[in-house]
């Protein structure tokens, strides 16, 4: 594949370090999908979709920073913040070793990036480069309205991440905790779902800030350190 890292590509957008597939919690239904991410499946395209807030943008980071790690040249494109950048910076993706393009749904109806992700689709297929797309709907479901566009994001293996159950939520808050050295008793990661936004991100942005808080204070996190620092 190819290997090479302009610099257009890379301007504006970042990604999280923290984005790995050791610290994504995997449940039984969503197995499949991420041992063949982390394993640097081969397929040349992949459309993930997933209801709700799953990890979606999770797993897409965690491959760039994995193709990254490997010496090759990845981009993380997301669509959902797409007044950042223009639909230009898919030129030459056809360069890089892996493209992974986040919230297809955002530019449906969008003339200029459909045509864009189209050329770039195409050459990409043509050098190899490995593409992976992720939405929140099954890529027929999608109101792309550009045919050939709409037909390429439906030829690739397609995958479902599903979200995940409230125990699997509390599972992944532990392994999180777990991996930045502290504990997530039951009854405290229990209370954090009774009240929190419910997306697996945002109650990743909890954990992060309750860790500060226990450090600053040199508090083990307790329910009411819990409510002290959130306001609860």
């Amino acid at each position: 594949m190819p290997n090479s890292n302009p610099d257009q590509l890379t301007l504006g957008v970042g990604l999280d370090d923290d984005a790995q597939f050791k610290n994504f919690f995997v449940s039984d239904a969503n197995q499949s999908l991420v041992s063949a991410l982390a394993a640097g499946a081969e397929e040349p395209f992949l459309y993930i979709w997933g209801n709700g807030s799953p990890g979606l943008s999770h797993l897409l980071q965690a491959s760039c920073n994995k193709t990254s790690a490997e010496g090759q040249a990845a981009i993380y494109v997301p669509l959902a913040d797409q007044s950042q950048f223009a639909p230009q910076i898919l030129e030459g993706a056809e360069s890089l070793s892996l493209v992974c393009i986040d919230d297809i749904e955002s530019i449906a109806g969008d003339v200029e990036w459909e045509a864009a992700l189209f050329t770039a689709f195409n050459a990409m297929r043509q050098t190899g480069t490995q593409l992976i797309i992720a939405g929140h709907m099954a890529a027929q479901q999608l109101t792309i309205q550009l045919p050939d566009l709409h037909s390429r994001l439906q030829s690739g293996l397609l995958f479902q991440l599903f979200e995940l159950s409230d125990e699997d939520k509390l599972s992944a808050l532990q392994l999180r905790a777990r991996q930045r050295g502290f504990d997530l008793p039951d009854a405290v990661g229990e209370f954090i779902l009774l009240r929190a936004q419910r997306s697996l991100s945002a109650l990743m942005q909890i954990l992060d800030e309750l860790d500060h808080s226990s450090m600053q204070q040199q508090r083990k996190l307790t329910v009411p350190l819990v409510k002290s620092t959130l306001g609860w």
